[in-house]
């Protein structure tokens, strides 16, 4: 039985790294229940872990996008330089997919900015003449999300208050989640590594 759980779980993990990487899906949890439901798997079906799903959509990219997987992350990753650059006093950290290498081809730069309010960095936007939308935030510790879209490129500003910069914040795993800071992404860049 075990083993038949193991060959679940690698398809389910195959199924929804498709999902991710092909489809643009970002929410791992609705991609592991939308492959539940292509693989025909009854709904009581266990779900691999999110980490088994990261592990998965690497390989998958690996496989199946190496080439423009690298030029991808290349690319976004220097668009989230350009921009903490400009945003250097709100203490921008680089997070999510374009940090940790699996950013699909629909993935979004996601930002941690921190500022002692959410109209600080609006202002700061608006006086460079930087356009910007707002969205949802994914988490109740997000004062504000400010949305920046080039041709090439979309950006997620999440805004946190300045004390937060010390509480490093919840993956979809619940550990800590991994940030960087420009310097750090920058060496990223220059090792031409994905991940």
């Amino acid at each position: 039985m075990p083993h038949r759980l193991d060959r679940t779980r690698a398809s389910i993990c195959s199924a929804a790294a498709r999902l991710i990487a092909e489809d643009g899906m970002t929410d791992y949890t609705q991609a592991k229940r939308k492959a539940l439901r292509q693989l025909g798997l009854p709904e009581g079906t266990p779900l691999p872990t999110n980490g088994e799903l990261d592990d998965a959509l690497r390989e998958w990219q690996a496989v199946f996008q190496d080439d423009e997987q690298r030029e991808r992350i290349r690319h976004l990753r220097q668009k989230a330089v350009e921009l903490m650059q400009i945003l250097q006093e709100f203490r921008p950290y680089l997070t999510g997919s374009v940090l940790d290498g699996t950013a699909g081809r629909f993935a979004e730069i996601d930002l941690q900015l921190f500022a002692d309010s959410a109209k600080e960095v609006e202002i700061f936007l608006l006086n460079r003449g930087i356009p910007y939308s707002h969205a949802t935030p994914r988490n109740d510790r997000a004062e504000a999300v400010l949305v920046v879209e080039s041709d090439d490129a979309v950006a997620n500003l999440v805004i946190y208050p300045t004390l937060d910069e010390r509480i490093a914040p919840k993956s979809r795993d619940g550990r800590p989640r991994e940030r960087a800071r420009l310097g750090a992404v920058q060496n990223l860049l220059a090792a031409g590594s994905p991940d």
